[in-house]
């Protein structure tokens, strides 16, 4: 049922969007209804003989890839790993990813993803939420997942390392008391698969945690129908620019990530590309492999194009074989885009999703007006509306600023074990997303702000609540709060205020160290700020916006 079924009056009602859609845009596709692990099999069948990664001077066919895909799903079944069965993937972006993903959805189990940086307080936190059977995770990071393994329902801990699937691999790499080798599990294991009923529109295919509009951490179910989805609606939006088994997909955006996870690992494998994973984001190894590999696709995010930008080789690495550009997962400023586009000759492409749907709901088309500052056009087969930020039940009027809410097949089927979370974000078939956004006349959105108090760090989302949680446990706190405050870097930087406990003391620097213990680096304060008081309303809340005007005032 469309929007204009059902409020017949409303502005949205028209979709305004549709009449600026690119020439090759369906408006209204046929989604697939088959499981995830079906783009590998088409895949592979289609492009065989070419290369599906190229990591660290090493290749691997699609063909090679399904083999080791398949031998490894094998490997986890004889674990006992069944349909339902949440699995942790706990690394950087590394052919190994792309085989585990695979695998795991291969039989009907459902991916949990894990920031290889995360603390172990915050692994532990996921891990026991999700209830995983077992994680896959880097050599490195092995000892953080060991040590909280007594506490979760974990079973198996199998370990790779980056260079097992480079050009010069280890002979004999070591593997950690009381866990499985990654590489001999796939050596070792014959293909046997079993036989498993997937129905994609009701089973999970990942669980990827997020704070959603409240800010606590869950994790969105997202079915194999969401993801495969949002794959299609990807392809048709671009679908002109792909030259199919000649793409080349520079992944710098973690495969962790809802971003790189769907726009790169599941559309690059979709369109035959060979994808270019990078494990860790360096200005310079970016440009090297910009050099090697001639990229054609570049997804990426604002604190990335900002500092490709500044890089002295940046005229000579060889931009002009990207035909695409993207930027995703925060707002890029205007200047950038016009500089970057400048500097490439390529379009720099905008777009906006999260988490909840699967991740991408708008986007800029190709041949229509330009509106910079504009997340663009909604997808196909989406629908949107703006309503108002008390209620959530009234459409405003064109124009003016309201909660975007969302609608299409990419929407999740909830949170993990939270009806009550789903309840607030999911309502009578819309999605609330809990930002602030105008629609103009041609149904192009615009973000204004977040209704929630999320801050967004180089692409990567901080709760604020999360931070305060830690530094509330320290002896010498008393009262915490979390802002974001402008970067012109990384798009966003975490600003705390700290209120010590009478009699207590404690240095800045000892309230670092203390987060950095207990937090990821990119949630780590940029600033803490010791202060006798913070802001409060009657009723004794913490008024974060006040705090935030004031400290854009400079009065704090």
């Amino acid at each position: 049922m469309s929007i204009a079924e059902t409020v017949n009056d409303s502005p949205y009602a028209a979709k305004p969007w549709l009449k600026h859609y690119d020439f090759w845009v369906d408006p209204n596709p046929n989604m697939p209804r088959q499981p995830l692990y079906q783009i590998l099999q088409i895949a592979s069948a289609s492009y065989r003989d070419k290369p599906a990664t190229a990591f660290l001077g090493a290749f691997l066919t699609f063909g090679e890839v399904k083999s080791q895909v398949d031998r490894l799903a094998s490997a986890l079944a004889k674990l006992g790993i069944t349909k339902g069965d949440r699995v942790g993937i706990m690394l950087p972006n590394c052919p190994q990813y792309l085989i585990s993903f695979f695998a795991i959805v291969r039989l009907g189990a459902i991916v949990a993803n894990v920031n290889p940086i995360y603390t172990p307080r915050e692994v532990e936190a996921v891990a026991k939420d999700s209830g995983m059977k077992a994680m896959i995770v880097l050599d490195l990071m092995a000892p953080v997942v060991l040590g909280v393994k007594p506490n979760t329902q974990i079973e198996n801990v199998i370990v790779t390392s980056v260079q097992e699937y480079s050009a010069k691999p280890e002979v004999a790499p070591a593997v950690p008391a009381g866990t499985l080798s990654f590489k001999q599990l796939i050596d070792t294991t014959g293909i046997a698969l079993p036989r498993v009923a997937i129905t994609p529109e009701e089973d999970v295919a990942v669980l990827q945690y997020t704070g959603g509009t409240t800010g606590v951490p869950k994790g969105a179910m997202l079915t194999h129908f969401n993801l495969y989805s949002n794959v299609i609606q990807s392809y048709i939006w671009g679908r002109e620019l792909v030259q199919p088994g000649d793409e080349r997909y520079l992944m710098v955006i973690p495969y962790f990530h809802i971003y790189g996870q769907t726009v790169g690992l599941l559309l690059g494998t979709w369109n035959g590309a060979m994808q270019i994973p990078v494990p860790k984001f360096d200005p310079d190894a970016l440009i090297q492999a910009i050099k090697a590999y001639k990229p054609t696709f570049f997804p990426g995010v604002p604190t990335l194009y900002i500092s490709m930008l500044n890089h002295p080789e940046i005229k000579t690495c060889g931009l002009e074989y990207v035909r695409r550009f993207n930027s995703g997962s925060a707002p890029l400023p205007v200047e950038v885009i016009e500089q970057f586009e400048q500097l490439s000759g390529a379009m720099l492409y905008e777009g906006y999703g999260l988490t909840e749907a699967s991740p991408t709901t708008h986007s800029t088309p190709t041949l229509a007006r330009r509106k910079p500052g504009s997340i663009g056009l909604t997808y196909p087969a989406t629908d949107a509306k703006i309503v108002d930020l008390e209620t959530g039940l009234q459409e405003v009027p064109l124009g003016q600023e309201g909660e975007l809410c969302i609608r299409g097949p990419q929407v999740m089927k909830g949170y993990w074990n939270r009806p009550d979370e789903t309840a607030i974000a999911l309502r009578d078939g819309w999605l609330y997303t809990g930002d602030v956004a105008r629609m103009d006349e041609d149904g192009y959105f615009y973000i204004v702000q977040r209704k929630k108090d999320m801050i967004i760090v180089s692409g990567f989302n901080v709760y604020p609540n999360e931070v305060e949680d830690v530094l509330f446990t320290h002896p010498a706190v008393l009262e915490a709060v979390v802002i974001g405050i402008p970067d012109q870097y990384r798009g966003e930087s975490v600003k705390a205020f700290v209120v010590l406990k009478p009699g207590a003391s404690a240095a800045v620097e000892e309230l670092l160290e203390f987060c950095k213990t207990n937090l990821a680096k990119y949630k780590v304060p940029s600033i803490i700020q010791i202060v006798p008081s913070l802001p409060k309303s009657a009723v004794g809340k913490v008024l974060r916006r006040e705090l935030r005007e004031m400290e854009k005032a400079g009065e704090v």
